[in-house]
Parts: structure tokens; C-alpha cells; sequence
């Protein structure tokens, strides 16, 4: 089978063509689900043209082979359960991969405010038992840092340290001054 170019594209017939391009969509999705989007962009980088390419998604989404929902729904648990990514890095990632925003809020609102603090508690907690020999400052620095990364609301990850360094034992005046200031 010749590589996939402009030129190869050019010479298939239309019905060629969209063989090819749900080819490729196939083996995006035997790979890992995948949003429409993303299926756009790879035949675009292919080289196939918008009649094509949208003729194929259509057809892919009526046979429930495409779903930005469940891809939505799925990323969301699969990222927040191993990655601890907070509700705002879900959204963030989903609408890079082009899933609507309304989508996006929609499945990331499956991680409700309780879920949310558990897995920032369980990053913290984790976090801690290799900071043994780190001073309050750094420590709580990383922390909050690493929350921060994660997407995490500031209240929520202030409070959190604060409250797992208490429990390590460490009372936490560092944090205390800077949640005055």
C-alpha cells in the first residue's frame, strides 16, 4: 500500500479516498479513543480534504464509533484517578483535544468538591513521606506547588497542606502567616 500523500490522495477516486481515511480513523481508534477533533487533525495532517474527512467523522459518529461524551467521561476518571489532575486541568486537557467546553465542565463536574479535596489529600500524603529532610519552607513550597500544577484551587490546596502537615506532625505556622498576609 503506497504512503499516504497529496499526490496518492489525488490520483484515488472519491470512494478510494474515503477507504483510505477510515482506515486511518481505524487504527487511530484500535489505538485509544480518540475525539473527533483529533481524528480531524490526523487526516488533515494526512493530507485528506474536507469533503473526505468530514464525510468519514459523520459517518464514524452515526455508527457510535466517535463520542466526545463518553471519550469526555472516560478521560475524566481515567486522568483524575491516576494523574490527580483537579477538575480545571481536566477541563484545560479536554478542550485542547478539541471536546467542547460545555462537554468539558460537564464530565470534569463529575468530580465533585469531596472527590476533589480526597485525591489532593492522597497527593499530599504521598508527596510527604519523601520530604523527611526538607525545612516547613520548601516543603510547604513543593506542596502547594504541586497542587498548583495539578489544578488545584488554592483554598483548597492552602488548606490541605495545612492540615496534612498538622497531622505529619508538623504544625504548619509558615502557611498560617501566609494565608494572613
Amino acid at each position: 500500500m503506497p504512503r499516504l500523500n497529496a499526490e496518492t490522495l489525488a490520483e484515488l477516486t472519491p470512494q478510494e479516498r474515503a477507504k483510505r481515511a477510515k482506515e486511518v480513523c481505524f487504527d487511530l481508534l484500535a489505538a485509544r479513543p480518540r475525539t473527533k477533533d483529533e481524528l480531524r487533525q490526523a487526516l488533515r495532517r494526512k493530507g485528506f480534504d474536507e469533503e473526505t474527512r468530514e464525510t468519514i467523522l459523520g459517518k464514524l459518529d452515526t455508527a457510535g464509533l466517535v463520542d466526545d461524551e463518553a471519550f469526555a467521561e472516560v478521560w475524566v476518571r481515567s486522568r483524575h484517578t491516576h494523574q490527580g489532575l483537579a477538575r480545571s486541568a481536566l477541563v484545560a486537557e479536554l478542550k485542547r483535544k478539541g471536546v467542547d467546553a460545555e462537554v468539558a465542565a460537564r464530565a470534569a463536574g463529575e468530580v465533585g468538591r469531596d472527590l476533589e479535596e480526597q485525591r489532593a489529600r492522597e497527593l499530599v500524603r504521598k508527596r510527604l513521606r519523601s520530604m523527611s529532610g526538607l525545612d516547613e519552607a520548601t516543603a510547604v513550597r513543593r506542596l502547594l506547588g504541586m497542587l498548583a500544577r495539578k489544578g488545584y484551587p488554592q483554598g483548597l490546596s492552602y488548606a490541605v497542606v495545612r492540615e496534612e502537615l498538622r497531622e505529619a506532625g508538623n504544625e504548619s505556622t509558615l502557611l498560617d502567616e501566609a494565608v494572613q498576609d
